[in-house]
């Protein structure tokens, strides 16, 4: 089956099959996240994945987010299938009730080896006879609610999630160990970046745009998510672009009479597709590399980035262009989205896109409901830390040793800048490492790597090796902040300061003050005014370890 495959498999696809074949065969059941870019050969590893699992006597549920892509998977895989003794079948709102119940049937006494359907498949009539892996396609359009109802499937079955840009609660668990991920950087051959143009609402852009596709005997799509007025634009298309044919897509169509408008579509019936978003996952149609899509910034970056992955699939060139109306002032959040798009178009920049998403809208809550939010309380270097103790403690069985926190909070400049880490994934991977290290040889050990992989360290990235190293002395010394206030540095030792060490304290420290809560109060070296620079940095840090030794270091904790 696999030889069949009428591509050249690149790299990253033949590693990401490997580890999931991998993970297949262990003990424990496989929760595998694949994040790719859009036609990067994603669903080529769930067929060989499902072929697997199938040919092994077990069912496949492979759950997709809309019917029109059930439709393109289910003749993927036939395809694919073809010669085998498997029985494959759909399962979405184009089933006739007859051939739904057939299937339902078919799932429950084993007849039916693999099953490709929309939502309908969490329902509780869907009863499996012995399912071992289920398939999540196009993972950031479905709610926690839906992946809450799939443990009941998967209590011993495998999973493998699909997405080109996983939401930030998904994609931080896979960054922080909780499920495994493989990522697919290669592109296939012969593709190129598709260009694109963001910008205010321009109808004689948009008639350009749709003649210069006609000209090379191209198609468009034209995405408007307003279903009350997309009869009125398809209208108004027609009007613009005579000589060019418009049909209609939506989600609110008859069954049979959407069906028909997509094969006629794919059929190069139609030139112009006006259409909602109900295009936006995962469907392939080489002819089709215009993309035009109004009200852009009322849309996500994932499903800006999915649209965008409709065209130029092939090898053609594809144009891409966000519109927003003029009268309107744009957000900050519809901006940052914009401006990322436009900035990240060169192949495979959905990872990247995905890191600025998690970046603009945070990680969420990994126990709740949210899948995106940012942690409003608890300090990133701490959440991280929080997260990485429970993975341990639940990989290995055994409990945590409690550390003391500690939080530092002083005018100083230290971090990971662009021009040294330009990958977003790598730098947030690095500030997650040099947060967790517990000793001197981790930081040691960190620097070695920052040092190999990507050169010498600017002077920031000096400092915040310098902060990770003073985190680890101080928390020794059972200090639980180091915090600027005022003109003055403030100390919290978890435990008083015995009277010989205050007096010392007074003694070294002119000026410094012993708080009834049990904080020390030491004036500052440098004032709040100074500019920050790199020897600043150094010298606040250097008095900063020197306090520590002088005065707590040698506390009976």
């Amino acid at each position: 089956m696999e030889d069949s495959f009428s591509f050249i498999e690149t790299a990253d696809q033949l590693s990401c099959i490997d580890e999931v074949k991998h993970d297949m065969e262990s003990v424990t059941p496989m929760d595998r996240l694949v994040c790719g870019d859009v036609g990067y050969g994603k669903t080529e590893i769930a067929v060989r994945a499902a072929f697997k699992a199938a040919m092994d006597g077990k069912q496949v549920a492979i759950l997709v987010p809309t019917t029109l892509l059930v439709q393109q998977h289910f003749s993927t895989f036939i395809a694919r299938f073809a010669g085998f003794p498997l029985t494959l079948a759909p399962l979405s709102r184009f089933q006739t009730a007859a051939e739904e119940k057939k299937t339902l049937a078919g799932l429950e006494n084993g007849t039916v080896d693999v099953v490709i359907g929309t939502h309908r498949l969490l329902s509780k009539d869907v009863v499996f006879k012995d399912l071992g892996l289920v398939v999540i396609d196009e993972e950031q359009r479905f709610g926690v609610e839906h992946k809450e109802s799939l443990k009941k499937l998967r209590l011993d079955a495998d999973v493998l999630s699909m997405s080109a840009t996983p939401i930030p609660r998904t994609l931080e668990m896979a960054i922080t160990g909780i499920r495994e991920l493989s990522v697919i950087e290669t592109p296939p051959e012969e593709r190129h970046p598709v260009l694109t143009f963001a910008g205010v609402y321009d109808e004689g852009q948009v008639t350009a745009a749709i003649r210069r596709e006609l000209a090379r005997e191209g198609q468009v799509f034209f995405v408007h998510n307003r279903v009350e007025s997309i009869d009125r634009l398809a209208a108004r298309i027609a009007e613009l672009v005579p000589e060019a044919r418009v049909a209609v897509a939506h989600g609110r169509m008859g069954e049979r009479k959407l069906e028909q408008v997509m094969l006629d579509y794919v059929d190069r019936r139609f030139d112009v597709l006006v259409c909602t978003t109900i295009v936006e996952s995962g469907l392939d149609i080489s002819t089709a590399n215009t993309l035009i899509i109004d009200r852009a910034d009322a849309m996500g970056l994932s499903q800006l980035h999915q649209l965008r992955g409709r065209v130029g699939r092939g090898r053609d060139r594809g144009y891409a262009y966000f519109f927003y109306p003029g009268d309107k002032e744009l957000t900050q959040i519809a901006h940052d989205r914009l401006a990322t798009m436009a900035a990240h178009t060169d192949l495979g920049a959905g990872m990247r896109i995905a890191m600025k998403d998690l970046e603009i809208r945070g990680a969420g809550n990994l126990l709740g409901a949210e899948q995106s939010g940012h942690i409003a309380d608890v300090g990133f270097d701490l959440y991280l830390r929080l997260v990485g103790e429970a993975v341990s403690e639940f990989r290995d069985g055994s409990q945590a040793v409690s550390e003391v926190e500690m939080r530092i909070e002083m005018p100083i400049e230290a971090h990971l800048p662009h021009s040294y880490i330009d990958s977003e994934r790598l730098r947030l991977e690095m500030y997650r490492r040099i947060a967790a290290a517990a000793t001197t040889r981790d930081v040691e050990d960190i620097v070695e790597e920052l040092h190999d992989r990507f050169g010498d360290c600017p002077e920031v990235v000096q400092t915040l090796i310098d902060v990770a190293f003073f985190r680890i002395q101080a928390r020794a010394a059972q200090i639980t902040e180091v915090v600027s206030q005022g003109k003055y540095i403030r100390f919290t030792p978890e435990t008083p300061l015995p009277e010989s060490r205050a007096a010392r304290c007074k003694r070294i420290y002119p000026g410094s003050v012993l708080k009834p809560d049990q904080t020390v109060l030491i004036p500052s070296p440098v004032s709040a005014t100074t500019p920050k620079t790199p020897a600043i940095n150094t010298e606040l840090l250097t008095w900063a370890s020197s306090v520590v030794s002088a005065i707590f270091a040698t506390q009976e904790c």
